[in-house]
């Protein structure tokens, strides 16, 4: 017998029809009004019955600045990994679930976790002029300027530009003769392409024929949250700092 199709939650008259004549041949009738009871019942079961389908992934927003995107790359194997988590990528920190950033900001009033170290460094052009310095002469050099190099820096808001101010400059302003790169990736193309550039580089970006001349010093990468951290967005940070 052919019965016509239906849907995969739902039994066809024409199937119970044929129960029906199959059950009712050759049984006595109240045997045959049981069993049938009985197969009706696991039809109308089946029939009510529905596939749950899978929970949607929670979306976490996520804030990565230019320093702190070694790890952004690291958050988002985190989040692979959790497999039920969508990062999404914010444009604003103060709207993102998670904000990266190398080193505290200047007013720290939200919750803040470490989740690894970042080196800040004076770096030259392999053919440079410049040899290494004490901390006096980059202040000097950063400050002044020198007519032999020329000097690279960030913007004044930038986390980079904010750590190495207070770790090198004492609030002294760089020289105006300075040129500003707008990541640490342009400052690192500019050093390695430019013999008489000098500038400011965290140390996970530094690569190629470049030469460090001086350390600023380590500082913090932080995870910010809005908020005390809970479920996911909990789990990714703890990730971060495995």
């Amino acid at each position: 017998m052919r019965m016509s199709p239906q849907g995969a939650n739902k039994v066809s008259h024409e199937a119970i029809s044929w129960i029906k004549g199959r059950l009712f041949r050759g049984a006595p009738s109240a045997t045959r009004k049981d069993i049938l009871l009985l197969v009706l019942l696991s039809l109308l079961v089946s029939s009510c019955s529905t596939n749950t389908p899978p929970p949607a992934p929670e979306i976490v927003s996520v804030f990565s600045t230019y320093a702190a995107e070694p790890w952004l790359s690291e958050l988002y194997d985190c989040g692979a990994s959790q497999g039920d988590v969508t990062l999404s990528r914010a444009d604003d920190p103060s709207a993102a679930d998670i904000a990266l950033r190398v080193g505290e900001p200047k007013a720290l009033i939200q919750p803040a976790f470490q989740i690894d170290t970042e080196e800040i460094l004076i770096v030259t052009h392999r053919q440079s002029p410049i040899q290494n310095l004490t901390l006096e002469q980059a202040q000097i050099l950063f400050a002044q300027g020198d007519p032999s190099v020329q000097v690279w820096v960030y913007a004044s808001d930038s986390d980079e530009q904010q750590v190495f101010d207070q770790l090198v400059m004492n609030g002294r302003s760089v020289t105006s003769s300075a040129r500003v790169a707008v990541s640490p990736q342009r400052m690192s193309d500019t050093l390695v392409n430019e013999f008489n550039a000098v500038g400011i580089l965290p140390r996970h970006w530094k690569a190629g024929d470049v030469r460090e001349v001086y350390s600023a010093g380590t500082v913090p990468v932080l995870a910010l949250t809005r908020t005390e951290p809970q479920g996911v967005v909990k789990e990714l940070i703890s990730c971060l700092q495995k």
